[in-house]
């Protein structure tokens, strides 16, 4: 006899949509994927490097990401307007046009208005941005080999200088004990 509350009693049906749903939860990729290509659609790491730690670039020296106070909305607000009286461009249709952006029109912000990016993005895209940014890149520490393979692939020989970099410190510090 069946027990009414065991899994044997259920419906064919139903054991084959928990199986398919828990197959699709298991094989999901990282919500972040998105985020991450649409940071390298956009070229955000042409300014602040693929790692977030900022630097060099066309727009002057980016702020690093990693080290980043900015909360989840702010970075949208950021991505979407940029920064006025700097490099940072901005990546939605109509800002200072249609939408206010850090409560100025394109007149208020006058010669300050900031760069209109390489492409214009849709509002979820920016939200997979700012999500990425604040799952994969801020509060980070410093770059190491499996962020740059899980940017790069682990085709790319840009990642080698974390790999030789990350051998060399276990190296050079147990060399320093050895002398102790």
């Amino acid at each position: 006899m069946r027990n009414p509350g065991s899994i044997a009693s259920l419906p064919a049906s139903a054991l084959l949509l928990v199986s398919v749903s828990l197959a699709h939860a298991q094989s999901s990729p990282d919500p972040t994927e998105a985020g991450k290509a649409i940071f390298k659609r956009a070229n955000c790491f042409g300014c602040h490097k693929w790692h977030g730690n900022g630097g060099g670039g066309y727009g002057g020296d980016a702020l690093s990401l990693r080290r980043t106070v900015l909360t989840h909305e702010q970075i949208v607000e950021t991505v979407t307007c940029g920064r006025p009286g700097t490099g940072m461009p901005y990546f939605a249709r109509g800002s200072y046009d249609a939408a206010k952006c850090f409560e100025m029109t394109r007149q208020d912000v006058g010669d300050r208005i900031p760069p209109e990016g390489g492409v214009f993005l849709r509002s979820p895209d920016i939200e997979a941005v700012a999500e990425y940014v604040l799952v994969k890149i801020k509060g980070k520490g410093e770059p190491n080999y499996e962020e740059c393979v899980g940017f790069f692939g682990n085709t790319s020989r840009v990642c080698d200088i974390y790999k030789a970099g990350s051998a060399s410190i276990g190296k050079s510090s147990a060399s320093t004990e050895s002398v102790k």
